[in-house]
């Protein structure tokens, strides 16, 4: 099992002195030194006060943010916990995470998925009912211009004709893409074009809520890898090179015996990967959670 970081702001209720540049860079490099493998920001660029009143969160920008890492560490791998593609015209995203990957040394991982605020896709004039239509067009773009001088595309709002993008990234062809969601479609997109799984533990009520298909209990994980390992068999691929990251609310202030007996049923479940969130208060609890779930579960 591999374990990724996320940072605490993922959570309501954070403490704001947790974003001061020092604050980040601790975090990050504390999760480095005990051994963690990624560090992650998710997003949400133009939350609305509705969501945010009702449970919702602050974000960073995950490219900047983890740019800004990048700087700070050499081996930890940064992840975009999740990057919501169809929020961006797709050769501006490329540019973004290229830049983060070379300056990485090649370290970046692409979280991503459709995106689920309403409100959010308005507030940055991008269509909702489009997002499963726009997140595959953002792949296909991707995937092209990273690999073809002169590349042409007809997107659905956009014409590329004859565009160049350099540099590149460093990982060949590209960096991991990581497909968000519990449904059967995200396991669909993995199979398509995919190297990692990124489910969410969520039981129904929060399911309706991000418009997921609820999935709460490592036997529901299981099920649902047999069937993305039989998909992925059928398209002539193989289970050992997709990853399976199992996230959202594990805490690093749980019980540690309870910590090591859930990564335990996870790993035989067919997850690869745990996001853990340290502990929201000041940064030296926060860093003291960091320090002690590496002791008690990573290093075990």
């Amino acid at each position: 099992m591999r374990f990724t970081v996320q940072h605490p702001m993922a959570h309501a209720g954070y403490d704001p002195a947790l974003l001061e540049p020092d604050a980040v860079g601790r975090l990050v490099t504390t999760a480095e030194a005990c051994g963690f493998d990624a560090f992650a920001f998710t997003e949400h660029p133009a939350p609305s006060d509705k969501w945010l009143r009702s449970g919702g969160h602050d974000t960073l920008d995950p490219m900047a943010a983890l740019a800004f890492c990048a700087a700070l560490t050499s081996r930890i791998r940064l992840l975009t916990y999740l990057l919501v593609a169809p929020y961006r015209n797709p050769l501006l995203s490329a540019k973004e995470l290229a830049t983060v990957d070379l300056l990485s040394g090649g370290r970046l991982t692409v979280g991503l998925g459709a995106g689920y605020l309403r409100s959010e896709f308005a507030a940055l004039g991008v269509d909702f009912n489009e997002r499963a239509a726009l997140l595959d067009e953002a792949v296909e773009v991707w995937r092209g211009v990273w690999s073809t001088d002169s590349f042409s595309y007809e997107g659905r709002h956009f014409t590329a004709a004859g565009q160049t993008a350099r540099p590149r990234p460093v990982q060949h062809p590209h960096p991991p893409l990581w497909i968000g969601g519990n449904s059967r479609r995200a396991r669909e997109r993995v199979v398509a074009y995919g190297s990692g799984w990124t489910p969410l533990l969520v039981d129904g009520q929060v399911s309706d809520t991000i418009g997921t298909a609820a999935l709460s209990t490592p036997a529901d994980l299981a099920v649902a890898v047999d069937e993305l390992r039989a998909s992925l068999a059928a398209a002539g691929r193989d289970m050992v090179d997709v990853q399976v990251e199992w996230g959202r609310t594990n805490r690093m202030s749980a019980d540690p015996a309870q910590a090591r007996d859930l990564v335990d049923e996870l790993a035989a479940a067919g997850a690869t990967w745990v996001v853990v969130t340290p502990a929201q208060g000041s940064l030296e609890e926060a860093l003291t959670s960091i320090e002690a779930y590496a002791e008690n579960v990573v290093r075990r």
